[in-house]
């Protein structure tokens, strides 16, 4: 009997099926071995030893796996193809005796039959540089989390954690906060004339420039100077420019492309998609077949597609759409430099096996993935997209404005992939002057002035991160790999660094206090350019061997270099009533309160009360106050004489219709007022003053 050993337990029977039963597949369930829990478990004195402990939960399977192996006559094993999957076939050899140079190791990027047998016929030792590259992951990880995080806890509050990727992804999300908070708005206006030929339907023309420089209106005098000197003159088209547009397809999926779609274009949350995608590649019960596989790994940064991959496709276009519909020469994706590229894109299987006709076996959300999969690799493969564009400049005393069109010729790709559908905007000045159809102009054509619609704007900060556009973000500036982005995000949110408003993330004052907190004394460690730099590291270690032990030994000495440094808590001035020190200002799960700086001698605390508005029940003071669970709520200062709480801050407002005390929640940077009546319906938005409006 041979022995396949696995990680996913999900694959297990797809696995089995293409075997046969001179084989016997089992699951590791993911790491078997690991550092120790309570412990660093590593050596820094000497070479970084680790102490690799067998995790307790998987006692049993280690059990089991020694049994099998001691039975079995050959022993594959068939990990993930990636660096934590190498890292478990090598603690695989260190448990069960066996020696990682013998040809032990399979891969395969899909799970069928051909890409399975491919993977028996060429095993392979343990490739150790994957392994050190893994292990040097964790023990800097480990190091991080073992020496920083106690410190932040003993200046903030218990339980918290500083990840050397999660701290800089949580730090990007401060940030764009911190960039909302201190943008201000700057006026401009638009102004769209809405023109016609003749008889022709009316279009849509922009301001663009004023003696052939950009010209953005900034307020309503320039706005009525300019349209004062256009009602003098006349409009006139003065270039008229035609041209045969062409848009290529985009590349396949990646990991983080793949998140992005999903969560733009059919509202998948990142954990969801994760998930999705697992049961995809792992494989899905479809009827009379089993489980089945249905796309290939999930976790890659690469766009290249394998020779046979590009060969289906283009037999399945000439096929289904014509041979129009598919290029001389296949498409070609640029890597990007940063990229591991150890994997193809993301791509279905078999292109025979359409999204409809497996519908009925899939769950809804499993069924819009892997039409979003397909749909993309295909379209990926096809030949361009044909427009015939028109672009229009029409002068009226030295104002030129500007109008284009777009009628398609051919579509291409886009017969199964509008991969430049745009997302909704907000600003629609854009959307009208590009019509999609202009009449027939030409130069020197006099046109007819219908009416000017004049519009007061104001500039926008960039908006708060989604998940899908952290991911692009974390992606772009090089922090961390695509293993490794759905378990950051989603361990922001599980230790409530960050928050959802909408589909937006929100950082929670604990964010916030952790990231001011690890920027006073340890910002060269967290900050984009060390992370980055760092994740090259362990590419280079991966891909060409880079001396892992000489990195780690690098960075621990640049992490004790820091760690030296002092970290305080926030001064206050005020100065202990019982021994004389000065308090300062501390946070426990319960919030904000006043410690003295003497502690452990002097064991002196004071709660800090922060009024937030006045009670409408009795008038005191309304303060703001933790939940058991630490949720914050708010209550009179005058319970329990006066028993009147809120999740939002009550304001003095009466409600106009029904005269109830209303509540404000901030919203996305403006303030959501409502009544509190549950049977009223009113509610109004204002904007949110500024710190400069408050304090003037």
């Amino acid at each position: 009997m041979k022995l396949v050993i696995i990680e996913g337990v999900g694959k297990k029977d797809t696995i089995k099926k293409y075997l046969g039963s001179d084989y016997e597949v089992v699951a590791t369930k993911g790491h078997v071995r690991d550092l120790p829990q309570k412990t660093i478990g590593v050596n820094v004195k000497n070479n970084f030893e680790m102490q690799y402990q067998i995790m307790p939960d998987k006692q049993d399977i280690v059990k089991m796996l020694k049994e099998k192996s001691a039975k079995a006559d050959r022993i594959y094993l068939a990990t993930d193809p990636d660096r934590e999957g190498e890292a478990i076939s090598w603690h695989l050899c260190n448990i069960l005796g066996l020696n990682p140079n013998d040809p032990i190791r399979i891969e395969f990027n899909e799970i069928t039959k051909n890409a399975i047998n491919k993977g028996l016929e060429h095993p392979r030792g343990i490739n150790l540089n994957l392994v050190n590259a893994q292990q040097t992951r964790r023990v800097i990880d480990r190091l991080v989390g073992y020496r920083v995080s106690p410190k932040a806890c003993k200046a903030i509050q218990p339980n918290l954690s500083a990840g050397r990727v999660q701290s800089v992804a949580l730090r990007l999300v401060v940030d764009r906060e911190n960039e909302i908070r201190n943008f201000v708005p700057q006026e401009y206006w638009t102004m769209i004339a809405s023109l016609k030929k003749d008889s022709s339907d009316i279009f849509k023309a922009s301001l663009a420039k004023y003696k052939n420089k950009k010209i953005v209106p900034a307020n309503k005098e320039e706005v009525d100077g300019i349209t004062a000197k256009l009602n003098g003159g006349q409009y006139k088209v003065k270039t008229v420019k035609k041209s045969l547009s062409k848009v290529h397809p985009a590349a396949p999926f990646t990991t983080s492309t793949m998140q992005q779609d999903a969560l733009n274009k059919i509202g998948l949350s990142l954990k969801k998609v994760t998930s999705c995608a697992q049961q995809l590649y792992e494989g899905v019960e479809i009827g009379s077949e089993g489980k089945v596989a249905l796309i290939t790994y999930i976790r890659t940064d690469s766009v290249r597609v394998a020779p046979e991959a590009q060969k289906m496709a283009k037999d399945y276009i000439i096929g289904h759409f014509g041979k129009e519909y598919a290029p001389n020469t296949p498409n070609e994706y640029k890597v990007k430099s940063s990229a591991q590229d150890a994997h193809e894109a993301i791509r279905p299987i078999s292109l025979e096996r359409t999204p409809e006709s497996v519908k009925q076996f899939l769950s809804t959300e499993n069924y819009k993935l892997y039409k979003l999969i397909y749909n993309k690799f295909l379209a990926s493969q096809m030949t361009e997209a044909t427009f015939n564009s028109v672009n229009v400049e029409i002068e009226n005393n030295d104002y030129i404005f500007k109008c284009n069109g777009k009628t398609p010729v051919f579509d291409g790709f886009m017969k199964v992939y509008n991969s430049a559908k745009k997302e909704k905007q907000t600003d629609t000045e854009e959307d009208e002057s590009e019509n999609a159809k202009l009449p027939e102009l030409n130069e020197g054509d006099v046109l007819d002035f219908v009416d000017m619609k004049t519009t007061q704007k104001f500039t926008k900060p960039a908006p708060r991160f989604t998940e899908a556009s952290l991911v692009k973000e974390m992606e772009e500036k090089g922090i961390g790999r695509p293993a490794t982005y759905t378990p950051t995000i989603t361990l922001l949110s599980n230790r409530k660094y960050v928050e959802k408003d909408g589909k937006y993330l929100k950082p929670t004052e604990l964010g916030e206090k952790l990231i001011a907190f690890l920027l006073k004394g340890y910002e060269g460690l967290f900050n984009v350019n060390f992370t980055a730099d760092m994740e090259t590291k362990l590419d280079e270690i991966a891909n060409n061997g880079l001396d892992y032990l000489a990195v780690m030994k690098k960075f621990n000495d640049y992490l004790e270099k820091l760690i030296g440094q002092p970290s305080e808590p926030e001064h206050t001035g005020i100065m202990c009533e019982k021994c004389g020190h000065e308090m300062v200002k501390r946070v426990s799960k319960y919030g904000e309160f006043l410690a003295c700086s003497n502690y452990p001698q002097c064991k002196n605390i004071h709660n800090i009360v922060k009024t937030v508005g006045v009670c409408p029940k009795c008038h005191g003071d309304v303060i703001e106050r933790r939940s058991k669970n630490g949720k914050i709520f708010y209550g009179c200062n005058n319970y329990p004489k006066c028993d009147f709480i809120s999740w939002e801050i009550p304001v003095e407002k009466k409600c106009p219709k029904c005269g109830s005390y209303m509540t404000q929640k901030e919203v996305y940077g403006k303030l959501r007022i409502k009544c509190s009546n549950e049977n009223c319906d009113y509610s109004e938005t204002v904007k949110k003053e500024s710190k400069n409006e408050e304090n003037s």
